[in-house]
């Protein structure tokens, strides 16, 4: 068995971590492939075999994907992971955490139930592509939380007419928009008022960004809809996000969104629940004053 690692810490905890994990692989018998941006940067004293893409995990046969660090890090993974569709085990160091399932000292004790059993779960989540009357201005056209399209070094509102399968929807005018998977809708759509939808489910959610007009309210679409996004400003450009990538588009373009043809397979615990996760993250139950 071959399996990546993957994180983007830099610290002294996060080597000497990294060191006993691979050790713990290596007494399973399992050889590792390590990041090699982040081999380089953790100074990794022995020669082990890296990747640095897509091309590299599939000519190195990899079975399985660790990615240490919080939910950044699991988005950033999809880049080089991209339709391989090879597993990704994301272990927790960071902080909240909803697709990070395992905690830093929780993976040393599941290792064999992974690795050897292979007693875990796989929660496929879909993933978002997006097309532009440019295609060369993206080099990575997917996410796996969110679009968002927002105004860019301006005050200014922005406004968004959107279609969904070429009927119109609206013109939003506000900061922004975003459309987001289920998996996203625990993050920047959250945060802007979008409700909470399990990953079971095969829908979009668009939600706007501080809009101004205060009837506007998130709508959930299914998966399978086409939606074209074109925006207007005052400003020459604005600023479209795929997770935490940005890139700056001219106005009038047009952004289709659409379901990507690959998902994303994420291993969880056998006894995983994402209802105990929401409730145990957003503290729901805490409040004893009822």
């Amino acid at each position: 068995m071959k399996a990546a690692i993957y994180s983007q810490k830099k610290d002294l905890d996060t080597f000497l971590y990294l060191n006993k994990f691979i050790s713990e692989l290596a007494l399973r018998d399992v050889s590792v492939v390590l990041h090699s941006e982040m081999a380089e940067n953790l100074n990794f004293s022995k020669d082990f075999d890296t990747f640095s893409g897509k091309d590299e995990l599939k000519s190195k046969n990899v079975n399985i994907v660790f990615s240490f660090g919080g939910d950044g890090t699991i988005l950033n993974a999809l880049t080089f992971i991209q339709d391989l569709e090879i597993p990704i085990i994301g272990v927790n160091t960071g902080r909240l955490g909803f697709l990070a399932n395992f905690r830093k000292d929780q993976i040393f004790d599941e290792l064999d139930s992974i690795i050897l059993d292979k007693n875990y779960n796989i929660s496929e989540r879909s993933v978002i592509k997006i097309t532009t009357d440019d295609p060369n201005s993206i080099d990575f056209p997917f996410a796996l939380n969110d679009v968002s399209l927002s105004r860019k070094e301006t005050t200014s509102m922005i406004t968004v007419e959107s279609y969904i399968n070429e009927e119109f929807l609206n013109v939003f005018w506000g900061d922004g928009l975003i459309v987001s998977t289920p998996t996203g809708s625990t993050a920047y759509s959250l945060s802007c008022g979008g409700p909470i939808i399990s990953p079971a489910n095969d829908n979009f959610v668009i939600t706007p960004i501080a809009p101004h007009n205060l009837n506007v309210r998130p709508l959930i679409v299914k998966d399978d809809a086409k939606i074209k996004l074109i925006v207007k400003s005052r400003v020459e450009q604005y600023t479209l996000a795929l997770d935490s990538r940005l890139y700056h588009m001219e106005i009038g373009s047009e952004i289709n969104i659409e379901k990507a043809d690959f998902s994303l397979f994420l291993v969880t615990p056998k006894n995983f629940s994402f209802y105990e996760t929401i409730r145990q993250k957003l503290l729901w139950g805490n409040d004893k004053r009822n």
